[in-house]
């Protein structure tokens, strides 16, 4: 599954497990889980998680090794440019919506919402769509504008 380095990161900076969770607003346990890979991580707490540890999405999913983009990272997901950009990445990739939903073994209609900017993307379809295609997550996600692809 995912390779998190939520531990790593933790323990890096001398954190309890009770620390990073209070900071990002969620219980020991819920972090716990993550962190031993029990629980998939919802997007708005990796996100969080990102922004408290000041590193890149892809670098907490074990994508590259680039901790951080500097400061045109942006901490927020914009969910207008979310959906445009997976719209986009779509297009290029030549999969329509049903296409893509099926890779994701989902619906058809959870694709139009992403693409619309009604929902956040869920991290195991992020996770999916990055690691196929070998795009950046903060990319995805509008919280940078460059490198659109990861480093092999």
């Amino acid at each position: 599954m995912y390779n998190l380095r939520l531990k790593e990161l933790r323990v890096e900076r001398n954190l309890s497990q009770s620390e990073v969770a209070k900071n990002i607003g969620i219980a020991r346990q819920t972090y716990n889980h993550y962190e031993v890979k029990e629980n998939i991580i919802p997007l708005k707490h990796l996100i969080n998680l990102s922004n408290y540890y000041q590193v890149s999405i892809d670098y907490i999913l074990g994508f590259n090794n680039t901790l951080n983009y500097g400061n045109k990272m942006k901490s927020k997901v914009d969910l207008v440019i979310s959906g445009e950009r997976l719209k986009d990445f779509r297009k290029e990739n030549k999969l329509t919506q049903e296409k893509l939903a099926m890779i994701l073994n989902t619906f058809h209609t959870v694709i139009v919402d992403y693409e619309h900017g009604k929902n956040l993307i869920a991290t195991p379809f992020l996770y999916t769509i990055c690691k196929k295609y070998n795009i950046s997550a903060d990319y995805l996600l509008g919280r940078i504008d460059n490198p659109k692809y990861l480093d092999k």
